[in-house]
């Protein structure tokens, strides 16, 4: 009799940790009749009738899948043969436009720093008569 109650008391321990995870891995909007947290302290309160009624009336329903034909639904992945391809089938470095532009941004961006050279340059110069001017 021992051995029996121990069993049934490993089951229930077992579906209580198994419906609590369920529960809170669930999204808020696909769980059934109460708020997430009602289900939460129903599972954990009332240890084998709640997870039974999780079981029953709380868990999201899994729609029916009819093979090959199922609907697409977000997340659930695609199947290799209908898996968008990108728009773009050469690697980066590999496409010559890529390579031109990344060119000319380069040189522009070489251009854009030596003008800030030349400025910061000039600005330098400047500081430096105006410190040496009030010595002489």
């Amino acid at each position: 009799m021992v051995r029996l109650y121990g069993i049934l008391f490993l089951i229930d321990l077992v579906m209580l940790i198994w419906a609590l995870i369920d529960c809170l891995s669930t999204d808020e909007y696909a769980v059934r009749n109460l708020p997430k947290i009602a289900w939460v302290f129903i599972i954990l309160l009332f240890s084998p009738v709640g997870w039974i009624a999780w079981l029953v009336a709380g868990r999201p329903q899994q729609p029916a899948r009819s093979g090959a034909g199922a609907q697409w639904r977000p997340g659930s992945g695609f199947p290799e043969d209908q898996r968008p391809r990108a728009a773009r089938e050469t690697a980066p470095d590999d496409d010559p436009d890529f390579l031109r532009n990344l060119a000319r941004t380069r040189k522009a961006d070489e251009e854009m720093f030596s003008k800030w050279e030349a400025d910061l340059r000039r600005r330098e110069e400047d500081l430096r008569r105006r410190e040496e001017k009030p010595d002489a």
